[in-house]
């Protein structure tokens, strides 16, 4: 999966490799570097990261527009955009309208389902958290309507692709 990612300002292009066998290694390129690194969720918004034979401590906590992560006293304002997402460019309090499916933006496992069938929802609204590399991410509503049908349950293992939802 290749994603665009801006620390500080600084734009990288990084090529992730996740390893299938439910470890929490990771291989990726950035800027034709091939780096492996473990990561481990300590608690919430910190991880205990290995790359490249070298112990960090992270803090991650959403900031605006992306993350904002801390290590060893330096701060990193981090903004990662994935090409196959249709979220990005779009300006606040526009939402998509007719039927919307919800796709797996990663391989991972459901951990947790919010919402159920024909639950009315609001745009931006979570619905489900896929656990992937030890990391949860929330995936929210792409829309105000109704949940029309979860095909998902909490512990089945998805897919990057897999329909999640459909939302009408």
């Amino acid at each position: 999966m290749e994603y665009e990612i801006i620390i500080n300002g600084e734009r990288r292009i990084v090529e992730f490799t996740p390893q299938t066998n439910g470890t929490s290694r990771v291989t990726f390129t950035v800027e034709g570097r091939l780096v492996e690194a473990a990561a481990i969720r300590i608690s919430r918004g910190a991880y205990s990261i290995l790359i490249g034979g070298r112990s960090l401590e992270v803090t991650a906590e959403e900031a605006a527009g992306g993350l904002l992560l801390r290590t060893n006293g330096r701060e990193f304002q981090v903004e990662i955009f994935d090409p196959r997402s249709w979220r990005r460019g779009r300006g606040p309090g526009i939402e998509l309208e007719g039927r919307q499916k919800l796709i797996a933006p990663m391989p991972g496992k459901i951990v947790r389902v919010l919402v159920t069938a024909g639950q009315q929802v609001n745009a931006g609204q979570g619905l489900l958290v896929i656990e992937a590399m030890k990391m949860q991410n929330e995936i929210r509503s792409p829309k105000s309507g109704t949940v029309e049908r979860l095909l998902v349950k909490e512990g089945q293992p998805v897919n990057a692709g897999e329909v999640l939802a459909w939302m009408d």
